[in-house]
Formats: structure tokens, C-alpha cells, sequence
């Protein structure tokens, strides 16, 4: 009898397990719904949020991904700079502009030296462990190291892809290799599609603000914007 009673409490617990956690439903559209509950009932998933419900097609539902993977402090306003000087002295000597480079931080890490993704990629570029090693990082967490090596590989994929903006953001978000499978365009993720949209936003505010750390930096060549043929996802989920 016990042992029944102890079957039903674990069920219990497995079956109401997404609801003690707040996590995020991603769209195809690349939209995340924070919710704290789902179910699939039929062809729609049911989801629990703050003040109600609400049913969205299962097709229309890339991935559910825990809350903390999130950053959850305010954005860093890139004007402000953080770590410039590592930054222009990256930018010089890889000869990549350095407003990409910041762009790109912004969005991998909101400049925190210490952020680790769930994929563990670690710090302000958010390396991962064997990319670091390949680039000879001896300590992944230090500003200079991590601002080099991330240039230094971003330096690769700009050569690599002709200066193509969003070719080299796909691969340096999901991988070459990703890039290479789906025929040298972005792959459909929504995730490395809200990427490349969100670095270029930033690039993009940076350029028509004024004078920035990158004048003081002479880019190789100045990335190419994204065309509707590089953008448009290969195939759908």
C-alpha cells in the first residue's frame, strides 16, 4: 500500500512539475511566451500565464526553454562603452569593426564576464570551452582573453563568408557547420534568426549615432547588411 501511495506522489510531482518552474514557450516567429504551466490537448499546446490561458498550435512551437537561461538584469547601454579599450585593441588587430564587435557582446553576454549559456559557452563573447582552447584562451573568463579569441573568431567567419553579416552571425550563433547543412544560408532556427536580427539592430543604432569606438578602428571592410535571399530561412521546422 505504501509503495502504491509513493507511485502516486512521484506521478503527481512528474505531472505537475512544469507548473512549480516559470518557462518560455518559443514561436517560429521567434516570440517567447513566459508561461508556468503547458499541456498538449489535441493539436494545440495549453498554456498557463499570468491572468489566464491560452492555446497555441503545436506547430507553431520551436522549442520550451527554462526561465534562467535568460539574462534577467537591465541592458547594458552600449554607449557607455564597457571594456572599449579591450575592444579597439581587438578590433585593430583582426581587423574587424569594432562596433561588431560590441554589438555582438551585447547580445551574447550583456557585457558580464562571468555569464555561462545553457550550451556552456562562457563569458563576454561567450566562447565555447573548445573554441577557446583552438584560440589558445588560457582563462575564458578573463575580459582580454575572451574579447581576442571572440574576435579573433569572428575575424574567421567574416573571411569565411566574404563579409556576409548574417552568414557570419548564423555560424558564429549555431555554427558553420549549421550554416554549411542548410546550403550556406541562415538556418530556421528562431533563436539564430532573433539573433542576427538583434546584432544588427545594435550595429546598425551604432553606425547612425554619431562618431563611435569603430572610427578610431579601420575595419578590413565594413560587414554587408543581411539580403532577402541570405535571410530567408532554407526550411521550415
Amino acid at each position: 500500500m505504501r509503495l502504491k501511495h509513493l507511485a502516486l506522489i512521484v506521478f503527481f510531482l512528474a505531472w505537475a512539475a512544469p507548473s512549480l518552474r516559470a518557462e518560455y514557450i518559443v514561436l517560429r516567429s521567434g516570440q517567447r511566451l513566459p508561461v508556468t504551466g503547458y499541456q498538449i490537448v489535441g493539436d494545440k499546446y495549453r498554456l498557463q500565464m499570468k491572468g489566464g490561458t491560452a492555446e497555441i498550435p503545436v506547430e507553431q512551437v520551436v522549442a520550451i526553454e527554462p526561465e534562467e537561461i535568460f539574462i534577467s538584469v537591465p541592458p547594458v547601454e552600449v554607449s557607455q562603452e564597457p571594456f572599449g579599450e579591450l575592444i579597439r585593441a581587438a578590433a585593430k588587430r583582426y581587423s574587424v569593426d569594432a562596433d561588431l564587435i560590441t554589438s555582438v557582446i551585447a547580445a551574447e553576454s550583456n557585457f558580464d564576464p562571468r555569464a555561462i549559456s545553457r550550451r556552456d559557452a562562457r563569458g563576454l563573447m561567450q566562447l565555447l570551452p573548445a573554441t577557446a582552447a583552438r584560440l589558445g584562451v588560457k582563462n575564458i573568463f578573463d575580459p582580454q582573453e575572451n574579447i581576442d579569441a571572440g574576435t579573433h573568431y569572428l575575424s574567421e567567419l567574416l573571411q569565411l563568408y566574404k563579409n556576409d553579416m548574417a552568414l557570419t552571425l548564423a555560424a558564429y550563433n549555431a555554427g558553420p557547420e549549421r550554416v554549411q547543412q542548410y546550403g550556406q544560408r541562415v538556418p530556421p532556427f528562431a533563436e539564430t534568426i532573433s539573433y542576427i536580427r538583434q546584432v544588427q539592430h545594435t550595429y546598425q543604432q551604432r553606425k547612425s549615432s554619431g562618431p563611435s569606438v569603430a572610427d578610431k578602428t579601420p575595419p578590413r571592410a565594413a560587414p554587408v547588411a543581411a539580403t532577402s535571399n541570405t535571410t530567408k530561412p532554407a526550411a521550415q521546422f
